[in-house]
C-alpha cells in the first residue's frame, strides 16, 4: 500500500507541481489541488511525493547533466540528448531533454514544497508533524533551487500561476536558499519534527537537522559566505548519515542509467574525468569504491570505467550529502575567506586524504598532504578531493567554475576541453510560455 500510495503522489505531484509556465489540461478523474492538501492523508502523501520526485527523478537530471559536461562520465548511447550533452559549445540546443529535464523537475520540487508549506498550517496536525512538514518543505525546496543555481546563469526562486515567474542571478538563488534552510532549522529547533512525521515521511532515512546544516554548509560556500560555511560544516554531526532511499518501484536512478538492462547511457570516465596532470596515491581506496576497471573508450575516444559505490544496485541508497563534503568545505573556506588559514585548511584536508572510517565507506585511506604550502597548491588538491570524494553527486560544473578549471571555447566536439558549458542554456518549455526567461547565456 506504501508503495502505491508513493507511486499515486508522483503523478499527483506531476500534474499539479508544474513548471512556471505549463498549460494545464483538466483530468476529471485526477484529485484537486484543494483535495490534495486538505488533509493528513494527502498532505503526507505530498510530502513523500515530494521525496520521491526529488530523489527518483530530479537526482537523474542533478548526477547525469553536469557529470557529462565536464567529463565525469562519458557518453555510451546514440541518444540524441547525451550525443548532444558530450559534444556540448554553444550550440547545445534548449530543446536537450537533459536540459529541460533537471529544470522542470526542479521547479515541480519547488511547486510542492510551496503547496506543502503553505496548507501544512491549515491542517489539524500535532505541532511536531506541521513543524517537520515546513521544514521538510523548506529543505526540499531550498535542494531544488540550489541545483538550479549550480547549473543555470538566473534561476526561479517562486513559481507563479500566472506563467511569469521572476528570474533572478544564481548566487541570489544560493541567498534564498539559505534563507529557506536558516527559516528550516529554526522551525526544528522550536518544535522538534514528531515521530508521527518521522514514521510517515522521512522514515528515519534523512536527519533533518544535519541535513539542514550540510546544505548551509554547501550553498554558504557557493555564494561566497566563506565564514558561515565554516560554522555550518563544523556543526554536523558527521557520524550521523542521510540516505534517498530506493525500492524496485522506485529505482536508483543512476542504476537505471548505466545498469539497467545491460544498456548503459554513460559510464564514469578515468581518473574521476580529471585530466592527467591530478595525480592521485595509487592506493587511493576511492578509485575501487566508485570506478571498476574497464581499460575502454567510448565512441569519442574518452576512457571509460564500470561503475561501482553508490550506483551499481537497483535498490542501492544514495547518500543526500557524504560526510567528508563538510572537511572539504571548511577547507577550501578557510583558504578564502577574508583571514585565509593555510594550517586550519590543511588540517581539513588531511581528514579527507587519511579517513578510513566513513559510514559509507568513502575512505581515501592515504598519506596526509605533503604538497607546497601555498594557496594555489592547497585549492588544487581539495579541488582534485572533491571530484574523487564527491564523484557523481551534482557538484562538478559548480566546482569546475569555482576553481578556476579552463574556460570552453565554445566549439562543439572538442572532447580534450575539461567542460563543454559554463551554464545551460534555458529550455524551450520554459522561453515559449514565461515573458520573464533572459536570454541564453553564450557558453
Amino acid at each position: 500500500m506504501k508503495n502505491y500510495i508513493k507511486l499515486f503522489i508522483i503523478c499527483i505531484s506531476l500534474s499539479l507541481g508544474v513548471v512556471s509556465c505549463e498549460t494545464d489540461f483538466e483530468n476529471p478523474n485526477a484529485a484537486t489541488e484543494d483535495q490534495v492538501f486538505s488533509s493528513r492523508e494527502g498532505i503526507f502523501a505530498a510530502a513523500v511525493g515530494l521525496q520521491q520526485l526529488y530523489s527518483v527523478v530530479g537526482v537523474r537530471w542533478i548526477v547525469e547533466t553536469p557529470a557529462i559536461t565536464t567529463r565525469e562520465g562519458g557518453i555510451t548511447t546514440t541518444f540524441q540528448n547525451m550525443i548532444e550533452l558530450e559534444d556540448g559549445g554553444a550550440a547545445l540546443p534548449n530543446f536537450n531533454s537533459n536540459v529541460q529535464g533537471l529544470w522542470s523537475s526542479m521547479i515541480r520540487v519547488i511547486k510542492i514544497a510551496e503547496d506543502i508549506e503553505a496548507n501544512a498550517n491549515t491542517i489539524e496536525l500535532e505541532a511536531g508533524t506541521q513543524s517537520g512538514l515546513i521544514a521538510h518543505a523548506k529543505l526540499f525546496k531550498a535542494l531544488a533551487i540550489g541545483s538550479l543555481a549550480q547549473n543555470y546563469e538566473q534561476v526561479i526562486v517562486e513559481t507563479s500561476p500566472d506563467n511569469d515567474a521572476s528570474f533572478v542571478p544564481r548566487i541570489e538563488g544560493f541567498e534564498t536558499a539559505i534563507t529557506l534552510l536558516n527559516e528550516a532549522a529554526a522551525q526544528i529547533a522550536a518544535t522538534a519534527p514528531s515521530s508521527e512525521f518521522i514514521n510517515g515521511v522521512t522514515l528515519g532515512n534523512i536527519d533533518l537537522e544535519n541535513t539542514i546544516a550540510a546544505m548551509l554548509a554547501r550553498y554558504n560556500l557557493f555564494a561566497g559566505n566563506y565564514d558561515a560555511a565554516i560554522t555550518a560544516a563544523n556543526s554536523v554531526d558527521q557520524s550521523v548519515t542521510s540516505i534517498f532511499a530506493y525500492d524496485t518501484q522506485n529505482q536508483n536512478p543512476i542504476w537505471a542509467r548505466v545498469i539497467q538492462n545491460d544498456a548503459p547511457n554513460f559510464k564514469p570516465r578515468d581518473n574521476f574525468g580529471l585530466p592527467a596532470e591530478f595525480v592521485f596515491n595509487g592506493d587511493d581506496g576511492r578509485f575501487d569504491f566508485y570506478l571498476i576497471p574497464l581499460d575502454t573508450t567510448n565512441q569519442n575516444g574518452l576512457p571509460i570505467e564500470d561503475i561501482s559505490g553508490f550506483f551499481n544496485e537497483i535498490t542501492e541508497p544514495i547518500p543526500v550529502y557524504l560526510p567528508d563534503e563538510m572537511n572539504l568545505i571548511v577547507a577550501e573556506a578557510q583558504i578564502r575567506s577574508g583571514s585565509p588559514n593555510l594550517g586550519a585548511a590543511t588540517a581539513a584536508l588531511n581528514e579527507v586524504l587519511t579517513d578510513n572510517d566513513d559510514p559509507f565507506g568513502v575512505n581515501a585511506n592515504t598519506a596526509a598532504y605533503a604538497g607546497p604550502n601555498t594557496a594555489d597548491a592547497l585549492l588544487d588538491e581539495i579541488y582534485k578531493n572533491r571530484r574523487a570524494e564527491l564523484f557523481l553527486t551534482g557538484m562538478s560544473l559548480e566546482d569546475s567554475r569555482r576553481f578556476g578549471r579552463p574556460e570552453p571555447s565554445g566549439a562543439a566536439m572538442d572532447y580534450d576541453e575539461e567542460r563543454n558549458r559554463n551554464f545551460y542554456p534555458y529550455p524551450d518549455l520554459e522561453r515559449n510560455s514565461n515573458p520573464n526567461t533572459p536570454d541564453d547565456p553564450s557558453i
